[in-house]
């Protein structure tokens, strides 16, 4: 195999394998530095407010340039771990139904063969699937010649997942309603960072029945918050610690290894903020240099070598 622009950066990648044309991105982790939960809606969604940033690590998903029928290989360290139906294959279905309601002949072609190399944990609140769909959608358009920009793919986006419009920009975001709802943040630093999952996975839907949220319909309006310039990492910090996310007692409840890794990375040197992402159990500590990160790292696996622990940065 031969490869171009191999970074890790989400920057789309050109390679031949046996022969084919392959297109291929990194599906980025999705990090909660915040996450409010303001009351559960009607129709049982939540209405929540998160400031969100993405990891130089995540999944590889990789597309054939072929018109070959839908299929989906899936390789890498986590592999095993999903199960079921992929949400890979419901964004090429919906891609392939909107290009023939828009009468594209080369899109309705284009399900196309997949491969996915998975390396972010599985139901582990970074996004992971999410990031592989949003990967998916953004492929598909590239190798269409009337592709959609990522502003036409949006809809298609918010029609698989709340989480799946941010990790289609997978740049730095506050996301409000559902998570469907995207002010996205031009200048944003880049935070040395450590993740850590305990290789035990953690069902979203029961940390939002222990929440117990309260209807939205009971409680005032939301105070919209002013626009902030995250132009550096106590900018970042100020934000996040002004904010919580509401579903960690909870996660610490259902799973109380999290609260143990939330105490050990709060111990690290150089720790300035530990918190949960997302509904859990992954959490994270940012730092302000890429050393200490590098060192809390190490210090973890060698205490805990039964725990996934990824020293990486955020942006």
């Amino acid at each position: 195999m031969t490869q171009a622009n191999a970074d890790n950066d989400g920057t789309p990648r050109t390679e031949r394998f046996r022969g084919v044309s392959v297109v291929s991105e990194t599906a980025r982790a999705k990090v909660n530095l915040t996450l409010e939960i303001l009351g559960r809606r009607p129709d049982g969604y939540h209405e929540l407010r998160s400031l969100v940033a993405f990891a130089a690590y995540g999944d590889t998903v990789r597309l054939d340039d072929s018109e070959a029928p839908f299929s989906l290989q899936i390789e890498g360290p986590f592999a095993s771990a999903l199960e079921g139906g992929n949400l890979i294959e419901a964004a090429a279905e919906l891609y392939a139904q909107a290009a023939v309601e828009a009468d594209d002949a080369r899109g309705m072609r284009t399900r196309g063969a997949f491969r996915l190399t998975k390396r972010i944990p599985v139901a582990a609140g970074l996004g992971g699937g999410s990031a592989d769909a949003a990967a998916a959608l953004r492929l598909l358009a590239r190798r269409t010649p009337r592709g959609a920009s990522l502003d036409a793919l949006l809809p298609l986006a918010a029609k698989l997942g709340a989480d799946i419009p941010v990790c289609l920009l997978s740049k730095p975001a506050i996301m409000t309603g559902i998570g469907e709802k995207l002010t996205a943040l031009p200048v944003f630093p880049e935070i040395p960072a450590v993740l850590v999952n305990p290789r035990r996975p953690l069902a979203t839907a029961a940390v939002f029945r222990d929440l117990r949220a309260i209807p939205l319909e009971t409680l005032p309006p939301a105070r919209e918050d002013e626009a902030v310039a995250f132009r550096s990492f106590d900018a970042v910090l100020d934000y996040a610690r002004h904010r919580r996310n509401d579903l960690e007692p909870s996660a610490c409840r259902l799973l109380p290894v999290v609260g143990e890794i939330l105490n050990r990375l709060e111990q690290m040197p150089g720790t300035a903020l530990a918190r949960l992402s997302g509904s859990g159990p992954t959490c994270f500590a940012l730092f302000r240099k890429t050393e200490e990160a590098a060192a809390a790292a190490r210090t973890l696996r060698s205490a805990h070598p039964d725990w996934w622990i990824e020293a990486t940065t955020l942006a």
